[in-house]
């Protein structure tokens, strides 16, 4: 776990998380009917090496690309390739980079032109969740005031939070402890002391939470093939408000 302990660090790692903020705004105006992933994919790491930074997931575990592209009932992790975006898809887009040593990890769901209503509420309830737990990412709270509070905003709307895939914490590495479940009691686990950062990150389902891997060994799907949304930012905790690293 990581505890930034000067200016310069939290420098860095703003500066890590205005480049994921920029690719995600800049993959906001390319998505639409007829796109395929790779293309995403392309797009995004011109950007970051752009920047001087590096892909965070670009060879991390293996992984084979700069962008995660998730595709309806896709959770996360899907790889970027052929697949041709439709009208009525959504699309959720996750994005990390390295810039001086420190990281910046962040993710949005889109629709492809126009979506149903169902998907329509799926990804607001989704965002809305996210901003559920950063409210909650003060000095003085625990992690598992986080995770409840974006479990109780998934599931009051009728819709349910991924069990297996977690935020966790981000510094000098990508994944870092603690975790931080969507789903937990308030008042426990980590205590929340200022300059540590965290990457929250709801994966809210329209079905049943439960998730199988596909056979390229990355991709994650609902297993009922319900549709699914993935919201993500990168925080640090303040003296004060919780600060948004990866928003423009």
């Amino acid at each position: 776990m990581i505890i930034l302990k000067s200016s310069q660090e939290l420098a860095r790692m703003r500066e890590a998380g205005r480049i994921v903020a920029e690719v995600l705004a800049r993959l906001r105006e390319k998505v639409a009917p007829g796109v395929t992933t790779a293309e995403l994919d392309a797009l995004a790491h011109k950007i970051i090496v752009g920047y001087g930074a590096k892909p965070s997931f670009k060879g991390y575990r293996g992984f084979p690309a700069s962008l995660c592209v998730s595709v309806n009932e896709e959770v996360v992790h899907g790889i970027p390739g052929k697949r041709i975006l439709r009208e009525g898809d959504i699309v959720s887009l996750d994005v990390g980079t390295i810039y001086r040593d420190y990281q910046g990890d962040a993710a949005i769901t889109l629709g492809v032109g126009k979506v149903n209503g169902v998907a329509r509420h799926l990804m607001e309830v989704a965002a809305e969740a996210l901003q559920a737990g950063i409210a909650q990412a003060r000095a003085g709270k625990r992690s598992g005031d986080i995770s409840r509070a974006i479990q109780k905003c998934a599931e009051r709307n009728g819709y349910a939070v991924v069990r297996e895939y977690t935020g966790h914490g981000i510094g000098r590495e990508m994944h870092e402890e603690p975790q931080i479940p969507n789903f937990g009691e308030p008042g426990r686990g980590v205590l929340l002391k200022p300059g540590m950062t965290f990457a929250l990150e709801p994966m809210v389902i329209a079905g049943d939470y439960h998730t199988r891997v596909l056979d390229d060994n990355w991709t994650v799907v609902t297993l009922d093939g319900q549709l699914s949304a993935h919201f993500e930012h990168t925080v640090a905790v303040t003296e004060g408000e919780p600060e948004v690293l990866t928003r423009l």
